[in-house]
């Protein structure tokens, strides 16, 4: 009878060990390190696919000559866009309106905002819901529909607000207020967002804070001064960024279904302007041009809030 002896076992050497108990470290570091990106590149790809090669695209355009049509060959031109639009009257005209536009939504964006949310504290629980629900209905309002009411209430003779101021004014045909209706008809939609906002950040606001002090003696006035601005800051500055950045994008359906611009180019801001060079000129690199400064100049103004903000929540650290 015959024992089959099982085959001798190979160890391992000791010295070969460490090398491999490295090797698997150094494996497992490394995929710690690739799998958050693994996450993140869907996000990243659409990133790029839809932001950064559009953005690379109209720098590129911005150096041509272009009338849009396929049959036409594109013209290089260099800086000469540049050089041209920075000399148009009309491109300087439509920044000082886009900044009196901004400066305009500020108060419907930041301080209307701020009241409404401070003064919805001393509501009950219920009424508050239903009050931030009506304060936020013309958010949900196409501005294409807010605009042919408004247009209609505005409309000279017969519109409800018009015989109720009883001007006989052509509000949204008249020079001299058609912009200022075009910033408060934008305002009066921003106005439930910017309060919904204002309400999350006085939410998140602990009220250890507002009790510590009332023990100390501080009044109402004192604490919503000291306390409840301050903690407040940065929620306010994000108002303020989304209104620098966004609310000129925002007016273009108003603008476009109420003034095309008009009249005498009193709606004209820098969006609506370089759309017009686009798509009523046909110059699609000067449009370019203008949407490349554009693009700097808000970078810029975002980079300095944000700035500002990060030092605003250094200090109150």
């Amino acid at each position: 009878m015959f024992v089959v002896e099982p085959p001798p076992t190979v160890e391992t050497p000791v010295a070969d060990r460490p090398v491999r108990r490295g090797r698997y470290e150094k494996a497992r570091r490394a995929g710690r390190f690739v799998v958050p990106y693994l996450y993140l590149a869907p996000a990243l790809g659409l990133l790029v696919l839809w932001t950064y090669r559009p953005l690379v695209q109209a720098v590129e355009l911005s150096t041509y000559s272009w009338n849009l049509l396929p049959t036409s060959p594109m013209r290089p031109v260099g800086t000469a866009n540049y050089e041209r639009l920075v000399e148009l009257p009309a491109f300087r005209d439509s920044l000082v309106r886009t900044a009196l536009l901004i400066a305009g939504l500020v108060p419907f964006t930041v301080l209307l905002p701020l009241a409404l949310a401070m003064t919805a504290r001393r509501v009950g629980v219920r009424a508050r819901t239903l009050y931030q629900a009506l304060v936020f209905t013309p958010f949900l309002v196409a501005p294409v529909a807010a605009a042919a009411v408004w247009r209609w209430l505005l409309h000279p003779g017969g519109g409800a607000i018009d015989r109720m101021l009883g001007s006989g004014r052509n509000w949204v045909y008249d020079a001299a207020t058609a912009h200022p209706v075009i910033i408060v008809i934008t305002g009066w939609q921003l106005l439930g967002f910017a309060t919904l906002v204002v309400s999350a950040g006085l939410a998140n606001i602990a009220p250890d804070y507002a009790e510590a002090a009332r023990v100390d003696g501080a009044s109402p006035r004192q604490i919503r001064r000291w306390i409840t601005l301050p903690l407040l800051s940065p929620t306010l500055l994000f108002l303020v960024l989304t209104t620098v950045l966004l609310t000129p994008t925002l007016t273009f359906p108003l603008i476009d279904s109420m003034t095309q611009g008009g009249p005498a180019q009193a709606t004209t801001n820098v969006y609506y302007l370089l759309w017009d060079y686009a798509f009523h000129s046909f110059d699609a690199g000067l449009s370019a041009a203008a949407g490349v400064l554009l693009f700097g100049g808000f970078a810029v103004v975002a980079g300095a809030l944000v700035w500002f903000s990060e030092r605003l929540a250094y200090h109150d650290d």
